[in-house]
């Protein structure tokens, strides 16, 4: 059985009367049980519940969680259930209230939701909260990070191969770590093919807003930017199509966007996140979650790996690309701890040099 806890519904069950909130829980059971006899029922079985900051039909991010937990459901016959468009001021006790029903494993999806598995996570010992993004680790946390670095530093040879300005552009929601990752790969790779090379970033403090998406890309577009990395969420499709409209380039994130703009979309950087949540969701139901930093790369091709190329990409640019992806697979690449500019970040170090 899938429970699909919506915001709403979620908010009234956790701040209603008790008796109010019991009866919007049964509501949001798709096989109208209650809830009372749907814990006893499945005390012997594995549940996993994922809270979502979008929605499910994102195309993007939110999707590919949702994704996930589905799969996991029928390989590993899980009951699941989600709550979508979950507020950065609900996410505790959106996490509260899934352990609370005694979910075997809860991921949280997305960095933003690191403080609140931190606060909760301690009280729920007999959960594993997984943060999907996120940078925490704990006794009863692990983290489930994508190598971005690795996927926008191939974008970024693409994009500097590409640009006729010579300025790229990279739009996301919010700044934190996964995304600080992602914009230093996308520069790393533009310099290495040119060093003058001009990237500008732009958070635009929501992952969903569609209007913000686009006006983030007509602002970058009008400054000179002809090619648009971005990772966004339900504002993914109209950052593609407004570029596509103003002529310029750009790569899709999570899953493979080519046909939502294919004038417009280079590559995408395919992030499988439903195949990684499975990972960890086996791992949890083997008991062999532990709590640590899991981080997969593109040694695991199933789950990271470019999408498919735009007709208008030259196949020289496209074998440079797959060229320089073998040789991070092989570790001839490989990005390390450094210092730059008296900040620390992370810089490109190739063997032999």
């Amino acid at each position: 059985m899938a429970i699909n806890f919506g915001r709403r519904e979620l908010l009234l069950a956790l701040y209603g009367s008790a008796a109010f909130g019991t009866s919007i829980l049964l509501k949001a059971c798709s096989n109208q049980q209650n809830t009372t006899s749907t814990t006893t029922a499945s005390n012997n079985n594995f549940k996993i519940a994922i809270a979502l900051p979008g929605v499910i039909s994102d195309q993007a991010w939110n999707q590919s969680g949702y994704e996930g937990v589905q799969l996991a459901k029928q390989k590993l016959g899980a009951e699941t259930a989600y709550v979508e468009q979950v507020a950065q001021a609900d996410q505790a006790e959106a996490l509260s209230d899934f352990a609370r029903k005694n979910y075997n494993v809860i991921f949280a999806h997305g960095g933003q939701f690191d403080a609140a598995i931190e606060q909760v996570a301690p009280q729920f010992p007999n959960t594993f909260f997984v943060a999907v993004n996120g940078t925490v680790k704990g006794e009863n946390i692990a983290a489930l990070r994508i190598d971005h670095m690795q996927a926008s530093y191939l974008c970024g040879i693409i994009g500097a191969l590409m640009t006729k300005s010579n300025k790229l552009a990279y739009i996301a929601g919010q700044e934190f770590e996964a995304t600080q990752q992602e914009l230093r790969g996308l520069e790393l790779g533009a310099k290495s093919v040119k060093p003058n090379i001009q990237i500008i970033p732009t958070f635009t403090g929501d992952w969903n807003d569609v209007t913000k998406g686009k006006e983030a890309a007509l602002a970058l577009i009008s400054s000179g930017a002809d090619v648009i990395y971005q990772w966004l969420d339900n504002a993914s499709a109209a950052v593609l199509q407004t570029a596509s409209d103003q002529g310029a380039y750009t790569f899709g994130n999570t899953k493979d966007q080519l046909e939502v703009a294919p004038k417009s979309v280079l590559t995408s950087a395919v992030k499988r996140m439903d195949l990684a949540i499975v990972y960890l969701a086996e791992l949890a139901k083997q008991k062999q979650l532990k709590g640590q930093i899991y981080t997969i790369g593109l040694e695991r091709a199933d789950i990271l790996s470019l999408g498919k190329f735009g007709t208008m990409v030259p196949q020289a640019v496209k074998q440079n690309a797959l060229n320089t992806k073998q040789e991070i697979v092989a570790k001839k690449i490989t990005f390390e701890d450094c210092k730059e500019a008296g900040k620390d970040t992370r810089c490109v170090k190739k063997l032999g040099v």
